[in-house]
């Protein structure tokens, strides 16, 4: 096996897969909460394309326990994505545990990927229409 063969994914395009159980329900709010169309629609899918990457809203029966980030946008200003995405209603997760606050909804995190050249990272999250816990995030250089 050469090299090229094990690299296979390290080449790979990535791509987000969301669960939605009501589809026209998470189109609308994609677009009037998030300011996104789909790129491109198949029966039971949206595609949505940002920057430089993609996601996919799918229909399912199966719902996201929206415990976790399972999906994440870096931006450059969070404070004017925040301000922004809350003048379209989106409510953003309020969290209060040891060293780890949120003050009007965006926390600082220390340290988080140094690999990106930054000191750290400021976070906000928030669900979407079908329970899916979004990010967005803009690294402190």
């Amino acid at each position: 096996m050469n090299r090229d063969d094990r690299d296979v994914l390290a080449r790979a395009r990535v791509a987000t897969r969301l669960p939605a159980q009501d589809l026209d329900r998470a189109r609308r709010f994609y677009a009037e909460k998030l300011g996104l169309e789909p790129a491109d629609e198949r029966p039971g899918g949206l595609l949505y394309r940002c920057g430089g990457g993609e996601f996919v809203l799918f229909r399912s029966t199966g719902a996201s326990p929206g415990t976790f980030t399972q999906m994440a946008l870096e931006v450059d200003d969070i404070d004017a994505a925040v301000a922004e995405l809350k003048g379209r209603g989106v409510v953003f997760e309020e969290v209060d545990l040891p060293g780890f606050r949120t003050r009007d909804g965006i926390a600082e995190i220390a340290g988080n990927y140094p690999s990106k050249g930054a000191r750290g990272e400021r976070g906000a999250w928030f669900r979407d229409s079908e329970g899916n816990m979004l990010g967005i995030g803009e690294p402190v250089r």
